[in-house]
């Protein structure tokens, strides 16, 4: 049982370097890069797109990767760009300079997202499948806590070593986690093209272009749309990941009980409550609205991580990777809209939460959908 724990810690790892540490601790620094004059607040949305944009990249290479260098080589390849992306943003180079890291930070995110879950789960034993997905998803909401909890602390050394610091962060993580990388082949049935889901791909799609919201303007919406600070914006991505923990862990089992679409559903209604409480003007609803959207960012993609075992089986990573592909696409789409969105309606807080509610509304009925016309048996499991 700890052989098979260990593995999941360590996806666990890459998934909190490559996502919560490399694409989501720049959520708390997005005031703080603005209030130091590095970037305006325009520029500072579009760098958050342009890690989207990265994910999309590193997501659809993470097969090829994986099968020319294999999938402890290609984590440990993610790894070290994820480091790298960090502390090259320690120096003020310019917009264009932020621009190229945090998109190299996103390609290397996406790296690890692809096949860090589906090989942790493939080196489980069939009844442990959904709870170490749900520990290596879980990875994601620990690391934008550990973001949230550092980089106030680190600030006070200035944004130099806030990025160092968060480098540093991942160089040890990358030491815990390597001798315990998953492993999975990427040959045979694993590697055949994995059966048609349009109505998953487009709920997970449509999931994560209204969680771009939340995920790259909610400290900025507490500190400066509400007026709470920097330091209680940071205290808000703090709840937002440490709910994506709970998301991620409470998912994994909630799917081995439920089974994984009626748990799509419940959990999306979560994500519409989220998005709803944010658009209400009253500053103490922002806290609700931090815990109700971690948890749902956090939770759909475990539970979409389930489905898609329940859907294709043995043939689960490629449809996985079809899912995370479409997620970033709708949310480099939909990154760069919301950074135009901003910047065109004074940084109207407003228009862009109120766009995040629209869409996870349309991915509520998608998964509604979804329930009813593959309300059938689970597809084979490997």
């Amino acid at each position: 049982m700890f052989s098979h724990l260990r593995h999941a810690l360590a996806g666990a790892a890459a998934t909190a370097s490559g996502n919560g540490l490399a694409r989501f601790a720049y959520v708390p620094l997005f005031p703080a890069m603005v209030g130091a004059g590095w970037v305006d607040g325009g520029q500072a949305g579009t760098l958050g797109a342009a890690a989207l944009l990265g994910y999309l990249i590193g997501t659809l290479l993470g097969r090829p990767a994986g099968r020319r260098l294999g999938v402890p080589g290609t984590l440990d390849l993610g790894m070290g760009l994820v480091a790298l992306a960090l502390a090259a943003c320690a120096w003020n180079g310019g917009f264009a300079w932020f621009l190229a890291w945090r998109t190299l930070a996103g390609i290397a995110g996406g790296l690890l997202m692809a096949l860090a879950g589906p090989a942790s789960q493939a080196s489980v034993p069939l009844a442990q499948r959904g709870a170490a997905g749900g520990v290596v998803i879980a990875g994601v909401g620990s690391g934008i806590a550990a973001g949230a909890l550092a980089v106030p602390a680190l600030l006070a050394g200035g944004l130099a070593a806030t990025w160092l610091g968060l480098a540093g962060l991942v160089l040890l993580l990358w030491a815990l986690a390597r001798p315990h990388w998953p492993d999975m082949a990427m040959t045979g049935v694993a590697a055949e093209a994995p059966p048609r889901a349009p109505l998953l791909l487009l709920a997970y799609g449509l999931h994560g272009a209204g969680m771009v919201p939340p995920m790259v303007y909610l400290a900025d919406l507490a500190a400066r749309g509400r007026g709470l600070g920097v330091g209680l914006g940071a205290l808000l991505w703090l709840v937002f990941g440490l709910s994506g923990v709970a998301g991620g862990v409470l998912s994994g089992r909630v799917v081995d009980r439920l089974g994984g679409r009626l748990t799509l559903r419940l959990w999306l209604l979560i994500q519409v409550v989220a998005l709803g409480l944010a658009l209400l003007p009253a500053a103490a609803l922002v806290l609700p609205a931090a815990a109700a959207a971690g948890f749902a960012a956090i939770g759909v993609t475990t539970v979409t991580l389930g489905v898609t075992r329940e859907i294709a089986g043995p043939r689960a990573t490629g449809l996985w990777v079809r899912c995370t592909a479409a997620f970033a696409v709708v949310q480099t789409v939909m990154g760069f809209a919301l950074a135009a969105l901003f910047a065109a309606t004074g940084e109207s807080h407003a228009a862009v939460f109120g766009a995040g509610l629209v869409f996870s509304l349309a991915a509520l009925g998608a998964a509604v959908r979804l329930e009813r016309v593959a309300g059938g048996p689970a597809g084979p499991e490997a």
